[in-house]
Order: structure tokens, then C-alpha cells, then sequence
């Protein structure tokens, strides 16, 4: 058997890491500054993190559903002091995905309506509901349930005011900042406008933090910069720095009914664990506040470069979009600098480092950046 060829593979196999250091199986060291789409938050191998894994795996050894072990409640409990939603409920899945598609469940029990607003390139995921509010034709069009999703321009509130006027949606869904379509995100008045047109037309406000949350923008979640608060939160990627692991962050306007959503996985003493251990090196370490001086550190140094159209976003989640002549610039950082970076469209580069990450590695980044944009290669 044969692995489904759906993602392009770099022919690099990493063995080890820690930090932000990993190294291949022929013992060459690379820099990443991606860390899987903002998965790493604390680093590779953190010694919190691991020491905490290997003593829960030495504690049980097996796994049950039925079981709600005491660890669910006290993730619950850190997660809400962290991130100030103490108020809300929490229910644990396995991925960005997951969290999704069950809040639109929730959305749509609540409401007794089923259409969903979503932002153009806002949503995560890659279950048939997931899939349903994205905007990429190959991969929706077999679905073929965009009946269900309207997109709307970002910043935008005549339109969304327009189409929440109609009565027929359950929940908009907007990231605090959109990741995969470059790295763009929504003015703080625009969020808090679709607070006040959520109120008014009872619709629900869901905050996709799948990939913006857990710190990286200098705030536990990104849409916390506007002030506004969601209904529904989901939470995934840097969750579990690795782990899989997914959250839905549930308002108290919600009631809880046996039933009403189900995991197989979701909420197991290891996943619990690798999350408890992310959220006590972001506390203990002030990663949040490392993420705003080491963004901000990366946004000055790379100004002026003459490569550079545009710098956006917050924390430590950045993208670089570069001029045209400069689209193999992401591929030279990684061949001949053995820098990892990520991408959206062929021209911008997109950073999301451990939280963690420090100015020596940042210099060696930004030295590397500046030597391959001398000159343009096409």
C-alpha cells in the first residue's frame, strides 16, 4: 500500500528536534520558523512538556470513553484563568476540524437554523462541514453544500447586516487572524459591529482560533485585540504542541444536553496532559509577552528590505508578502539557509515560530532573508 498523495513532500525526513532546532536522518540541522501551521507553541521537546507526557504514560495505560478523568476538569479550569473566558464550558475533540463542526452543530441547535456566514478564506478544517465554508473549488466542489455557506468580504457590515437580516443563519465564523489566506485580520470596529448584528438578529458569533489562538498574537486569541467576546471559540493547533487535540469554549448562554455532541478520543488523559503542560510553560514562561517582543523585533529588522510589499500581523504570526521576481525565495531559505517557513500562494511567507523563539534565531533568519533578496531570482 501506498500513502494517498495529497500533500507535496519535501524529501527531508526530521529524527530530532528541541527549540526550534530540528535535524534529518543525515544529521543536517534546519531552523523552524513554521512549527506545522502553528502547531509547535512551546518548542520542540520542551523538558516541561516531555517530563509531563512520560510521567502520565507511566501512570495508565489504557484508554476508556466512559471514563471523564480528573484531568478534562482541571485543563477546564487552566484554560478559562488563561485565556479570560472562565465563565464558558469546555468541550474536548481531536482537531481544528472537529472543534468546527461542532460548533456549527451547537449553532444550529441553538438556533434551529443551519446557514453559516463565513469570511472569504476563513475557515479551518477538512470535515464535509469544514469543507463546506471553504472557498477552494477543488476541494469543496464534491460536497457540493455551499447552499448551506455564504461568504462574505471581511470588514464589510452592510453585507453581513444584508444577509443576517434574512433570518436564516445560525452562526457567522471568523478567525481573529486568517492564516492560509496570507495573514489578514478584522478591523477591531468591523468585529465589534458583528457583535452588535449577532445580538440583534440572534445569530451566533463563532471565533475560528484554531491557528491564531494559544498566544501566538501577544493575546491568548487574536480576536481579544477588538475587545469582543464570542459565543463560541474553537482552539486546536497549538493546543497540544503536537498532541492532537481540539477545543470548543462554549458560552453560558448555551444549555448542555446529554447527547448534543460526542468524541471518541477527544479529552484523553494524554491529550489533557499535553495541554495542561502548553498552558503552564506559556504562563510560567510569559510566552505571550515573547511573542509580541520577538514579533515586533522581526517586523523591524526586516523593514526596508527591498523585497518586501507588505508585513502583516501580530505576535508571532506574520506574512511576508514579497514583490514579484521573489517567489523562490521560500524554497532558497530552506535549501540553502536550512530555514523552514510556510507559504500562501507563491508570493507570501508565512512565520509562525515557537513562542518561545529568541533573537539569536530570529538574526540568523534575518540575515539569511537579506542575503537571498540582493538580488531577484525568478
Amino acid at each position: 500500500m501506498n500513502l494517498f498523495d495529497v500533500y507535496p513532500l519535501w524529501p527531508i525526513e526530521p529524527v530530532k528536534a528541541y527549540g526550534c532546532r530540528i535535524r534529518d536522518k543525515e544529521g543536517v540541522e534546519y531552523i523552524d520558523l513554521y512549527g506545522g501551521h502553528a502547531v509547535i507553541s512551546i518548542g520542540h521537546c520542551h523538558p516541561t512538556y516531555c517530563k509531563m507526557l512520560a510521567e502520565q504514560l507511566q501512570k495508565i495505560g489504557f484508554y476508556s470513553n466512559a471514563v471523564r478523568n480528573s484531568l478534562q476538569k482541571e485543563l477546564a479550569l487552566e484554560l478559562g484563568k488563561l485565556s479570560g473566558y472562565e465563565d464558558y464550558s469546555l468541550f474536548l475533540c481531536n482537531s481544528g476540524a472537529e472543534a468546527n463542526e461542532n460548533a456549527i452543530k451547537l449553532a444550529s441547535f441553538h438556533t434551529g437554523k443551519t446557514k453559516i456566514l463565513a469570511l472569504h478564506k476563513a475557515f479551518h478544517g477538512r470535515t464535509s462541514g469544514a469543507i463546506a465554508a471553504t472557498d477552494n473549488p477543488v476541494i469543496r466542489a464534491p460536497f457540493n453544500r455551499t447552499d448551506n455557506v455564504t461568504f462574505i468580504p471581511m470588514d464589510d457590515l452592510e453585507t453581513a447586516e444584508t444577509e443576517m437580516a434574512k433570518g436564516e443563519y445560525a452562526a457567522i465564523l471568523i478567525e481573529g487572524i486568517q492564516g492560509v489566506a496570507g495573514i489578514f485580520e478584522p478591523k477591531a470596529e468591523y468585529l465589534k459591529g458583528i457583535r452588535e448584528l449577532c445580538n440583534r438578529y440572534q445569530v451566533v458569533l463563532i471565533f475560528d482560533e484554531v491557528q491564531s489562538g494559544y498566544g501566538r498574537s501577544g493575546r491568548f486569541f487574536a480576536h481579544q485585540y477588538s475587545r469582543v467576546r464570542g459565543d463560541i471559540i474553537t482552539v486546536a493547533k497549538g493546543m497540544g504542541n503536537g498532541f492532537p487535540i481540539g477545543g470548543v469554549l462554549i458560552s453560558p448562554i448555551f444549555k448542555a444536553v446529554h447527547g448534543m455532541l460526542g468524541t471518541t478520543f477527544g479529552g484523553n488523559h494524554l491529550a489533557c496532559t499535553a495541554a495542561l503542560a502548553v498552558l503552564r510553560v506559556i504562563r510560567e514562561e510569559s510566552l505571550m509577552e515573547n511573542a509580541v517582543t520577538m514579533g515586533d523585533y522581526i517586523i523591524r529588522c526586516l523593514k526596508g528590505n527591498k523585497a518586501i510589499k507588505e508585513i502583516r500581523g501580530k505576535g508571532l504570526m506574520i506574512g511576508i508578502e514579497l514583490k514579484e521576481g521573489y517567489e523562490t525565495l521560500r524554497n532558497r531559505l530552506l535549501f540553502e539557509k536550512r530555514i523552514f517557513t510556510g507559504g500562501a500562494g507563491k508570493n507570501v511567507i508565512r512565520l509562525l515560530p515557537p513562542l518561545n523563539v529568541d533573537k539569536q534565531t530570529i538574526d540568523i533568519f534575518v540575515e539569511a532573508f537579506n542575503q537571498l533578496t540582493e538580488t531577484k531570482i525568478k
